[in-house]
């Protein structure tokens, strides 16, 4: 015959009770301390990986112009040295 000890039943309904209080106290203080970080975060003025990647594309799309752009130039002033005038030179008279 099993006897009935109503203290270990009250005894189980209270960690039970417990245990889910205390998991929830671990929600709730998770949920607040990722706000907090959130807001801590945004404040920084961090940017996201879409734009970090949107610039990073335009600033190769930059890079790429210029090395165009130098070697057209180099290839230019290497056709006409003599067309360049020579530097310190003056070409007209007024002072």
């Amino acid at each position: 015959m099993q006897s009935e000890n109503r203290l270990f039943d009250d005894f189980a309904k209270f960690m039970n009770g417990a245990a889910g209080t205390l998991a929830g106290m671990g929600r709730e203080a998770e949920q607040s301390a990722r706000a907090r970080a959130k807001e801590w975060i945004g404040g920084l003025e961090f940017v996201s990986r879409d734009e970090f990647e949107a610039v990073k594309a335009m600033a190769a799309a930059a890079r790429d112009d210029a090395d165009a752009l130098r070697a057209r130039l180099d290839k230019l002033e290497a056709a006409a040295p003599a067309a360049a005038p020579a530097k310190g030179k003056k070409t007209s008279g007024a002072a």
